[in-house]
């Protein structure tokens, strides 16, 4: 006798997503999908390699009118020559950064060299999957962007699966399917920093369109030359959007 596929409401009501170590028949993690789903309802956050170096801006999306946006951070340092930003719930990515923050500073006392910057991500990445396979908890709702350089500017993108992919440009979150028709319509690895700071807020201020403002927007690059993370101030994001 034949059956009919079962649809995702019969999934839930069968309780295929109460727990990420469950499969569906259909050889899905549900919860996992979840995940992925606030991932996309987070602010969007643009990463960009350039000639010169990597860009990252975020979004920093104000909740509250009476907010100090100073108080909010999207951009981390993990450490002197690497900076990350993360989308969907913002107590998982603070989370996973300050662990990322951890292991950088363990590699420079144990080496005393700065940490690369792939094996940092494989590091959270191997952290993300953990929590897709083991019971008890639930995986991390949140994809981070690692940016930085070690020898040659490298940009790194991983999700709650657990996964991690290496960038030219890329964007996560909210508008991120906007942004990315942006970016590969525009985007030239011979792009500057400036020129990829330039195409990146203006990017946001595309996608934001009425509710964007300088305040919103966080920015920081780091350059093959000095090897630093340097934050960009709101006075010189105004002047290129």
């Amino acid at each position: 006798m034949e059956t009919e596929p079962i649809q995702p409401m019969q999934h839930q009501m069968m309780g295929y997503d109460r727990t990420s170590t469950m499969f569906s028949p259909d050889g899905r993690l549900l919860q996992v999908e979840y995940a992925k789903k606030t991932v996309k309802q987070g602010s969007t956050a643009i990463g960009l390699v350039c000639k010169d170096g990597v860009v990252l801006v975020a979004d920093k999306r104000h909740v509250e009118r009476l907010l100090v946006s100073g108080s909010i951070e999207k951009i981390y340092q993990v450490d002197e020559h690497i900076g990350a930003t993360s989308t969907g719930l913002v107590m998982d990515g603070r989370v996973l950064i300050e662990r990322a923050q951890l292991l950088a500073q363990q590699h420079r006392v144990t080496y005393d060299t700065p940490v690369d910057i792939l094996s940092l991500v494989k590091d959270v990445a191997d952290i993300k999957q953990a929590h897709t396979q083991y019971g008890g908890g639930r995986p991390f709702g949140v994809s981070i962007l690692f940016a930085g350089v070690n020898d040659r500017p490298e940009l790194y993108m991983t999700d709650p699966t657990g996964i991690y992919f290496e960038y030219k440009a890329t964007a996560i979150g909210e508008a991120e399917g906007e942004v990315k028709d942006i970016l590969e319509k525009n985007y030239k690895e011979t792009l500057t920093i400036e020129d990829g700071l330039r195409l990146a807020v203006r990017a946001l201020k595309k996608v934001l369109g009425k509710d964007y403002s300088v305040d919103r927007i966080d920015g920081a690059y780091v350059s093959v030359k000095d090897r630093a993370l340097v934050r960009v101030p709101s006075s010189k994001i105004g002047k290129i959007s």
